[in-house]
């Protein structure tokens, strides 16, 4: 163990070369900063990823009859839709949910046609921040639609044009209505922006005769690290017997290396810093075992215990590390202070290009918000320190294997 008089020497030590010294913190203290703000925008990354892809189209876990998603036949719905997003609502752990339905139709303005999928939506929870309708300013409901800017475009309708709607309702009856266009939306989703009429839940089961039925129930969840549990227990609610519910892990495969890829890029970046904060402190600690053989050697003959050597040299290394990583620690958290709530808008960084991307069907925004977690400044903290350690190991095996009358003519 480590006592306050080994420590409180183990930092007089320290400071014997304070050139040497002040350059080792410089340079633990500029890589742990430099880590914690990679680190940052890591987890705004992955964070982006995941509220991209689970928040406007896809949520935490998705309801569907069997075999909708393979054939989007209309007649394959959920009854009694009404009744299950109470029950999704019921649970603690979930924060949203809301029915949809998907419908193919023609839209025309004039005499020509074009092919268009008309979603039935719920405008409250889609107005949710994230949501399919955050940010507009109309919402569907009272023969008002909202119709994808792309689409529109092709069609030559503007805000206020009144648009025939015809399909198949799902018992084979003829679906056509005259519905008003109150705003052209944007979404983050490109199929809502190409192809998507969106239209209030209640018109889009009445137009389509799906009475209380739904062909989508999206759940959005309060804590997405808790999913598996969370699908378990839904799935076995008696107003989703016989359903598929699935997670987005299992509904957007693809999209999971990315968040993976989030994880293993900090270990790699990690690593690097350790290894240099390793050579640092091995660098620095050799040096100072060196300079003060003879006073090792003198401490041995006077009977001092090898091991106190060893403890000293260790408490040197370790407060070291510490001093260098918690003053490393405090300028990342400061950088990322800076920038969390204005975020990082790469798009002006580089001074050309979009401001946002597209990727697997979704649009993807260029501004992140860097963000760090407790758990993340502990880790590169213990790992600075316990790397410290291991590399002091050498100088301390070194200085205790002294020969003390060796030493003491060096």
């Amino acid at each position: 163990m480590l006592g306050t008089t080994t420590l409180q020497i183990a930092w007089r030590n320290l400071w014997r070369n304070r050139r040497r010294t002040s350059l080792a913190l410089a340079a633990i203290g500029l890589s742990v900063a430099l880590v914690l703000a990679y680190d940052s925008v890591l987890r705004a990354y992955g964070d982006w990823i995941l509220e991209t892809v689970t928040g406007p189209m896809l949520g935490h876990v998705q309801a569907h009859a069997p075999g909708w998603r393979r054939d989007r036949a209309m007649d394959r719905t959920l009854p009694g839709a009404a009744r299950a997003v109470q029950a999704l609502r019921r649970d603690p752990e979930v924060a949203g949910a809301a029915a949809r339905v998907y419908a193919p139709a023609l839209a025309a303005l004039g005499e020509e046609g074009f092919a268009v999928v008309v979603l039935g939506l719920e405008p409250g929870p889609e107005s949710r921040p994230m949501g399919l309708l955050a940010g507009a300013k109309a919402t569907p409901g009272g023969h008002r639609v909202l119709m994808g800017k792309p689409l529109a475009g092709r069609m030559g309708v503007r805000p206020g044009d009144v648009v025939a709607l015809v399909g198949q309702g799902v018992d084979g009856s003829l679906a056509n209505d005259l519905f008003t266009v109150a705003e052209l939306a944007e979404t983050p989703v490109d199929l809502v922006n190409q192809q998507a009429i969106l239209m209030s839940l209640e018109e889009a089961q009445t137009l389509f005769a799906l009475r209380d039925e739904a062909h989508e129930l999206v759940v959005h969840a309060r804590d997405a690290k808790r999913l598996p549990e969370l699908v378990t227990r839904l799935a076995a609610l008696p107003e989703l017997q016989g359903a598929e519910v699935l997670d987005w892990r299992r509904l957007a495969p693809e999209m999971v290396s990315l968040v993976e890829l989030v994880n293993v890029a900090w270990v790699f970046v990690l690593a690097l810093v350790l290894a240099a904060a390793a050579a640092g402190v091995a660098n620095t600690m050799l040096m100072s075992t060196f300079e003060r053989t003879h006073e090792f050697g003198m401490l041995l003959a006077l009977g001092a215990d090898p091991g106190r050597i060893v403890r000293m040299i260790l408490a040197e290394s370790a407060v070291l590390g510490l001093v260098g990583a918690l003053l490393g620690s405090a300028v990342g958290v400061a950088l990322v202070a800076l920038t969390h709530k204005s975020g990082i808008d790469y798009a002006a960084l580089t001074g050309t290009g979009p401001s946002e991307i597209s990727f697997a069907g979704l649009r993807w925004s260029l501004r992140l918000y860097p963000s760090l977690a407790p758990v993340d400044v502990a880790r590169a903290v213990g790992g600075v320190v316990v790397t410290s350690l291991l590399a002091s190991l050498w100088p301390a095996w070194r200085a205790a294997r002294l020969q003390p009358a060796r030493a003491l003519r060096e």
